[in-house]
């Protein structure tokens, strides 16, 4: 039997400790999980990749409605603030004003502020839940 999926933990996450014969500390390597999955902001656009399914849960995520798109592109001005999680797709959103894109993709919990207009360019079709408050 071979091995499949062996990863370098200190490669991920130079904090992460081993001692020979020993595992590595659970308590580094929590932290280490916790911190990927730490929301950024850019262009004014927040992005949680991967969220705890405890925090979906809390929220009533998968009871929000659904909206999804073919491929396409299209320019979208939000009213209210959105808060969305991708279930498929991939998506680079162009605020306006800005030459940057912001990519978004499947696992990503994001927030677009009230006001936003942008273009959005979906390059795999999108599945996602989404809240307007």
């Amino acid at each position: 039997m071979g091995c499949i999926g062996l990863v370098n933990l200190t490669s991920i996450n130079p904090y992460l400790t081993r001692t020979p014969n020993k595992p590595y500390n659970s308590r580094r390597m929590a932290a280490a999980i916790r911190a990927e999955s730490v929301a950024t902001e850019k262009l004014g656009i927040t992005i949680q990749k991967n969220p705890p399914e405890s925090k979906l849960t809390q929220l009533g995520v998968r009871n929000w409605p659904k909206w999804g798109c073919p491929p396409s592109k299209f320019p979208w001005t939000y009213s209210a603030k959105e808060t969305c999680y991708l279930l498929e797709g991939k998506v680079k959103v162009y605020p306006n004003g800005s030459d940057e894109g912001v990519e978004i993709e499947a696992g990503d919990f994001v927030v677009f502020p009230k006001g936003m207009s942008c273009t959005w360019d979906v390059s795999v079709a999108v599945d996602k839940h989404y809240q307007f408050e």
